[in-house]
């Protein structure tokens, strides 16, 4: 086990008749992050090892493995702030795109663990559903709002389908992370996602 992973928690050990700590929500949580971080295949054993915790107690906040994941995973994510509604909508859409990213990696989510993310839940597709009910689905609120505000001022078609116009303004992003492997604050980077915004922009106005 690695010095990361055996770090990654201070053992406390609960007497009989004690109650519930709710520091052991975090031990747990960071044991498991630190496995992730470290590459390591996340167990049951190995948290119960890394965060002193017995199996009992980590069953008790967590049914299963995947949702204790799921939630390490979320950790250091927020849901985005309201874009504003009013004013120029096309220029608030796309600084919260570009934002994003940015506010994720000063939370100190890293983008070792945002490839790590990646890894765990594609390679898991009962993980990838977790944490899209856990943690995606509510980061989609803010922009879909954004986009159906509007559509009622009439600045966007009134036929749009706002879920898929997000999917395809994530897909903007995740492909230079992900497919093209680069950084996303490079200024090359910030030229083709500009671009490809513009030319879906136009596909979306009334």
């Amino acid at each position: 086990m690695s010095a990361a992973v055996s770090g990654a928690a201070t053992v406390r050990h609960r007497g009989p008749g004690r109650p519930r700590d709710d520091d052991l929500d975090d031990q747990i949580i960071a044991a498991t992050l630190a496995l992730i971080d470290a590459e390591e295949e996340v167990t049951v054993a190995r948290v119960v090892a890394a965060s002193g915790v017995s199996r009992a107690a980590l069953y008790r906040r967590w049914p299963s493995l995947t949702t204790l994941i799921a939630a390490a995973l979320v950790v250091g994510r927020t849901v985005p702030p309201e874009i504003p509604a009013y004013g120029d909508l096309r220029e608030a859409v796309f600084a919260s795109m570009l934002e994003e990213p940015r506010s994720v990696t000063a939370a100190g989510y890293s983008e070792a663990r945002f490839r790590q993310r990646i890894r765990l839940v594609m390679a898991d597709r009962q993980l990838q559903k977790a944490y899209w009910s856990s943690h995606v689905a509510r980061r989609r609120v803010p922009m879909e709002t954004a986009l159906r505000t509007g559509i009622e001022r009439g600045i966007l078609r009134a036929d749009l389908d706002v879920e898929a116009c997000f999917d395809t303004f994530a897909g903007i992003v995740y492909y230079q992370i992900v497919v093209r492997g680069d950084a996303f604050d490079a200024p090359a980077t910030c030229v083709r996602v500009r671009a490809a915004f513009d030319v879906i922009w136009r596909g979306m106005t009334a």
